[in-house]
């Protein structure tokens, strides 16, 4: 089983994981980028994958050191088994100031995961848990106010 990569660039870096047991894959842009303050960007990698079976998919994540340290998120993260185009990373920034994004930075990490996809069945009832219909918050104690 393997991550197969194809560099379509000469900036273009396969990506790396950062120890033996690092979940993630660390993904490196091949262009200089700059995210505006409070604003978003798309991110080049400049490399294609082909993912490891039909039953998993990509998940492009934040690094948490750009998240805490600077406030650089991801965004609409799923990479299908099947895609075979360049993978880019969104990259938000909740911080006041611009960010520079240099050749080679670690800018996301590629999660791989296993997934399950039944067929949808249309039903008149569902089964009736304790917790119900409640959610946003419902079991942490918080109310609105």
């Amino acid at each position: 089983m393997s991550l197969q990569v194809k560099l379509l660039s000469a900036t273009a870096r396969a990506p790396t994981r950062g120890s033996a047991s690092a979940a993630g894959y660390d993904l490196y842009a091949s262009q200089a980028t700059v995210l505006p303050a409070r604003g978003r960007a798309l991110v080049p990698t400049d490399i294609s994958i082909a993912l490891p079976g039909a039953h998993t998919y990509g998940r492009v994540a934040p690094r948490s050191g750009l998240a805490l340290k600077h406030g650089i998120d991801t965004g609409a993260g799923v990479i299908d088994a099947d895609y075979r185009g360049p993978v880019g990373v969104i990259l938000f920034n909740h911080s006041d100031a611009d960010f520079e994004v240099n050749i080679g930075d670690r800018v996301a990490q590629l999660i791989i995961e296993t997934i399950v996809t039944p067929e949808v069945a249309v039903v008149e009832e569902l089964d009736a848990t304790v917790r119900g219909a409640g959610g946003f918050g419902s079991t942490g104690g918080f109310t609105s106010k």
